[in-house]
C-alpha cells in the first residue's frame, strides 16, 4: 500500500511539474517574442527646415476708387434732344455729352437779349441828351438800372440754357449710357458714369498701433483677386489725420499707376506695406505645428542606427518651439528647430517620442507664402 501511494504521488508530481513547466516555458517565449516586436512605422509627410528672407510688412484690405469719378446728371428737367457719346468712350474735359430740348429757353433768351439791347440804346441816347441838359440825372440813373436788370435777366436765362447741356467735368472714361434719345429726364437722373482711371486710388485701414510705421511716399504692393498672378506697385499718398473712434483704425490712401486700366473703382484689394529691413527666419508649413495650451511642438525625424542584422530606422522626436510671424501658409520658427532638420508636416496625431516613421511626401501640405484660391473658385 505504501509503495502504491509513493508511486501515485510521484506520478502526480510529474504531471503537475510538467504542466507548470510548460506554462513557464510558454510565458518566457511569449515575453521574448513580445520584446522582440516593435511598433510598425507610421506614414507621415516631412519637410527639411530651411531659412528664408522675410520682409516685415503690414497687411490690410481696401477698395479701389478713381482719382476723379462722378455719376453725371443735370440740374434741370427736360427731354433728351441729342446724345454726343457712346458707352465706353474716352472723353476730354469740357466735351459736350448730351443736350435737352431747349427751343423755349432759346426763344426767351433772344427776347431778353433784345430787351437788353434796347436798354443799351436808350441809355446811349439819353447820355447824349444829358450833355445838353435835355434830360435829368434821374433819367440817366433809371436807364442804367434798366440796362443792368436786362443784362442780369439775359445772364440768368443763359445759365438756365447752359444747364440743359451736359459737359464732361474732367477727362476720363465713360461707363454704360443709362438714358435714350427722346427720354424725359428729371433733375438728378443719372445719365452715365465718368471715371478717371490713371492713376487710381486704393483706400484701406491700418490699426493705430501701426501708424508710426506708415509714411507718405512709402511703397506698397497690391494684389487683386481678378489678377491672381500679378502684383501692382504704388505708394502712400495720404494718411487721414483722424483715428476712427469706433474701430481705432486710421484710413490710408495709396496711389497706383494704371496705364492699361485693369484696375477699376470698387475692386477689393489686399495691400502689403514694407516696414523695415528683411530678416532671415527658419520657416515651416503651419500644419507642422501642434498648438497646445502648454506650448507649441513639432516632431523632428532622427535617424536611428541599425541594430544587428537590421536596417536603419527613422524615429520621431517631439520638441517645443517658439513661433514668430506668419506669412500665408508659412510660420517663422524663432527657437526649437535647426536648419536642415527633417520636420513632420502631417500625421503628428499618430506619433509619440520614439515612434518609427516612414516618410511619404506624395501628398504634402501647402507652404505658399501668398496662397490664392484655385482658378475654378
Amino acid at each position: 500500500m505504501t509503495k502504491r501511494m509513493v508511486i501515485m504521488l510521484l506520478a502526480v508530481a510529474v504531471v503537475f511539474g510538467g504542466i507548470f513547466g510548460f506554462q513557464a516555458f510558454k510565458a518566457a517565449m511569449i515575453k521574448k517574442f513580445m520584446s522582440s516586436m516593435s511598433a510598425p512605422p507610421q506614414t507621415v509627410s516631412a519637410i527639411t527646415a530651411h531659412s528664408s528672407s522675410w520682409q516685415p510688412t503690414i497687411e490690410a484690405v481696401g477698395s479701389l476708387r478713381a482719382v476723379r469719378g462722378a455719376d453725371l446728371s443735370l440740374e434741370v428737367a427736360g427731354v433728351v434732344d441729342s446724345i454726343s457719346f457712346n458707352s465706353g468712350d474716352d472723353v476730354k474735359e469740357g466735351a459736350v455729352l448730351l443736350k435737352l430740348r431747349s427751343d423755349d429757353d432759346e426763344a426767351k433768351l433772344a427776347s431778353l437779349q433784345a430787351t437788353a439791347e434796347l436798354s443799351q440804346l436808350t441809355l446811349d441816347r439819353d447820355l447824349k441828351q444829358w450833355k445838353i441838359q435835355a434830360v435829368s440825372q434821374a433819367t440817366i440813373d433809371t436807364d442804367r438800372a434798366n440796362l443792368k436788370n436786362a443784362q442780369a435777366q439775359v445772364a440768368q436765362q443763359q445759365a438756365i440754357l447752359d444747364k440743359k447741356t451736359l459737359r464732361a467735368p474732367f477727362a476720363g472714361h465713360l461707363g454704360i449710357r443709362a438714358i435714350d434719345l427722346g427720354q424725359y429726364l428729371g433733375p438728378g437722373t443719372t445719365i452715365v458714369t465718368l471715371q478717371a482711371l490713371d492713376p487710381i486710388y486704393l483706400d484701406f485701414f491700418v490699426p493705430q498701433q501701426a501708424i508710426d510705421q506708415v509714411r507718405l511716399g512709402q511703397s506698397v504692393t497690391v494684389r487683386i483677386d481678378a489678377f491672381k498672378e500679378q502684383t501692382f506697385a504704388g505708394e502712400i499718398s495720404a494718411v487721414n489725420p483722424k483715428i476712427d473712434a469706433n474701430t481705432r483704425n486710421v484710413q490710408v490712401r495709396a496711389a497706383l499707376e494704371n496705364p492699361d486700366r485693369k484696375l477699376l473703382p470698387g475692386m477689393y484689394a489686399t495691400v502689403a506695406i514694407n516696414t523695415g529691413a528683411p530678416a532671415n527666419y527658419i520657416t515651416l508649413p503651419q500644419t507642422a505645428i501642434t498648438y497646445n495650451p502648454y506650448g507649441n511642438t513639432v516632431y523632428v525625424v532622427d535617424s536611428k542606427p541599425a541594430e544587428a542584422g537590421g536596417k536603419p530606422q527613422q524615429v520621431a522626436r517631439q520638441t517645443f518651439v517658439t513661433t514668430g510671424p506668419t506669412r500665408g501658409d508659412q510660420v517663422a520658427i524663432l527657437k526649437g528647430v535647426n536648419e536642415g532638420e527633417m520636420i513632420v508636416t502631417t500625421g503628428q496625431i499618430k506619433l509619440h517620442n520614439g515612434s518609427p516613421v516612414l516618410i511619404d511626401n506624395s501628398i504634402a501640405p501647402s507652404a505658399d507664402a501668398a496662397p490664392t484660391l484655385p482658378a475654378d473658385r
